[in-house]
């Protein structure tokens, strides 16, 4: 963990949301259970000149408080209802951040699928919302870290994808330059990653090196 922590005190927004993918994200629930998976798909936020982030402009309001923390402070925001889960990757008063966009689902599924009333598959957590809404994560988290919470990374645990692929962002319409910029990145191939062609699913090993097996 220290490492990871080295990791986000040291390198770009855009470097901490490629080497998230494959990092096992683990929920423990007020109850005890635990929900994991890995994250397979991520989107960068780069503060205050990315029009597309709410921090754009360093805009400061209430609920942003936790995007002007330190590295690995758990921002959520709610949009069409739906809770989203972003961390915080900057310096404290630097707002910069990721959005987990989506998970394979490894540990507590069928719970998993409760939370998400029957959807299974790759409906289960194939999008910010459904991840969110699987592993049961509710707005106590904001402002905690996603090093020493309840939602936690485990390193120990990480996958290696075999190949990263980066595209544009999903739903940032108008904004010049940054609603194209591939600011995306997702682990090729995985079968729970959304807007993908059938064809470029790896059914085999979902887009995993075959060490990490």
């Amino acid at each position: 963990m220290n490492k990871m922590i080295h990791f986000f005190n040291t390198k770009s927004t855009e470097e901490i949301a490629q080497y998230l993918l494959g990092m096992y994200l683990e929920h423990e629930t007020e109850n005890g259970m635990i929900l994991s998976g890995y994250i397979v798909d991520t989107e960068a936020y780069l503060g205050p000149e990315d029009e597309a982030a709410h921090s754009f402009g360093m805009r400061d309001t209430p609920r942003l408080k936790a995007m002007y923390e330190k590295p690995g402070t758990i921002y959520l925001y709610t949009m069409h209802t739906h809770l989203i889960l972003n961390m915080v990757t900057q310096e404290k008063g630097k707002p910069q951040g990721v959005m987990i966009r989506a998970i394979e689902p490894i540990e507590g599924i069928e719970k998993m699928e409760e939370n998400r009333r029957g959807r299974k598959g790759i409906e289960l957590s194939n999008g910010p919302g459904k991840l969110v809404a699987a592993l049961g994560i509710n707005s106590n988290l904001y402002g905690q870290s996603i090093f020493d919470s309840r939602l936690r990374i485990v390193p120990e645990k990480r996958k290696t994808p075999k190949k990263i692929i980066s595209l544009p962002r999903i739903g940032i319409p108008n904004k010049g330059i940054w609603t194209d910029l591939p600011l995306r990145y997702a682990v090729s191939g995985n079968p729970y990653i959304s807007k993908q062609r059938r064809s470029d699913i790896d059914q085999k090993a979902f887009g995993w090196k075959e060490e990490n097996k």
